[in-house]
């Protein structure tokens, strides 16, 4: 693969877009990805802890360790603006707006400089890993942040647990940083609408967004739908059969209809049968299939993807999500070629991937 080259002319300064040895995995996470602060956390059904669990389990089955996955990088404000806008970020220093956004009442009741550390931050981390797993993708690809997919978030308001539109923040990266980056595909398989990446991209033509989700749920944002171009309502308890076949053929469809340079793949797990949210009735070896008919697709067409893992409601999701991804290995999907005949020490190579030089209603993610 021809690595693009950069446009930096115009761009304010990124830490985000360091350059990473490919000694590394395209794998991003951090372990500030997690949620953890007095268990207030646990006051939304959103497994707060489930990106650590992923990480877990990959290096129990030997796929991954410390020392070989990319580690994330916060988004700084300057980054944050290059989608967001002010007044929108100035609204996320009252914590009874990211009280709201989160739903986690009790959050308006703590001093904002508590919640920008304990919520904020992490879900900032998480934004820029998304980020640094765009540019990932184009270079290597393929891309996983273990994090990120905030699809309910938009330049100017958020909602469902999503405070920053990593999504439409990575397009926007690649858009502007990126020569010959120029089109982009959203595959957006959360049980819910993608309705933030949809608001911001409403009219972009170069944008294309599938998004096949539960009908009767969260958000129902009719006004964003506008800018879907494939859409797939499901019905309650849509079981494997029928939602693989509609996942293949509409996957297909969309990337035959436009061939992409970059594909955004939002891999939420709230489909699985039970999830309290997603209304669905998917089994984890439906979810493994699925993540591997779009991969498999963006594959055969030489299509760079990226993937975010999404909503995901159950304690049980973090090993789909791991189980998956080992799947996508053990097909020659994703692979650890950039591991071999390098040379470098475990010890180097650490330091390189993680190194400064590279009661209420609850909606969702």
């Amino acid at each position: 693969m021809t690595v693009p080259r950069m446009l930096i002319k115009g761009s304010h300064h990124t830490e985000l877009y360091t350059s990473i040895p490919r000694t590394c995995l395209p794998i991003v996470y951090h372990p500030d990805y997690n949620i953890t602060f007095m268990g207030l956390e646990k006051l939304h059904p959103f497994d707060a802890g489930k990106w650590g669990k992923v990480i877990h389990f990959l290096k129990e089955e030997h796929f991954i360790t410390d020392g070989n996955i990319v580690e994330a990088r916060e988004a700084t404000e300057e980054d944050l603006l290059v989608v967001h806008t002010k007044r929108y970020l100035n609204r996320l220093k009252w914590s009874l707006v990211v009280a709201t956004i989160t739903e986690i009442p009790p959050l308006l009741f703590l001093p904002n400089f508590l919640v920008q550390r304990k919520v904020l931050r992490p879900l900032r981390t998480q934004t820029g890993g998304t980020i640094m797993a765009g540019k990932l993708a184009v270079d290597r690809g393929w891309a996983i942040n273990v994090g990120g997919g905030f699809h309910h978030c938009s330049s100017d308001r958020g909602g469902g647990f999503c405070a920053f539109a990593d999504i439409t923040l990575a397009i926007k990266f690649l858009f502007e940083r990126v020569e010959g980056i120029s089109r982009a595909t959203i595959i957006d398989l959360d049980a819910h609408q993608g309705n933030g990446h949809e608001r911001d991209f409403l009219d972009d033509r170069r944008v294309f967004i599938m998004d096949v989700y539960n009908r009767y749920i969260y958000p129902g944002d009719g006004y964003a739908k506008r800018a879907i171009k494939r859409k797939v309502e499901l019905d309650w308890g849509t079981e494997d059969s029928e939602y693989l076949q509609k996942v293949e053929l509409h996957c297909e469809g969309a990337l035959n209809e436009v061939q992409p340079d970059i594909i955004v793949y939002n891999a939420g797990t709230d489909i699985l049968d039970g999830d309290p949210l997603g209304g669905l009735s998917i089994s984890p070896q439906g979810i493994v299939n699925r993540d591997e008919i779009v991969f498999r697709a963006a594959t055969r067409r030489g299509i760079p993807i990226l993937m975010v893992t999404s909503g995901g409601y159950q304690k049980k999701t973090a090993r789909i999500i791991a189980d998956s991804i080992l799947n996508l290995h053990r097909q020659g999907l994703i692979g650890a070629e950039a591991l071999e005949g390098e040379g470098s020490s475990s010890l180097v190579t650490s330091m390189m991937c993680s190194s400064g030089s590279v009661g209420s209603t609850f909606t969702a993610v």
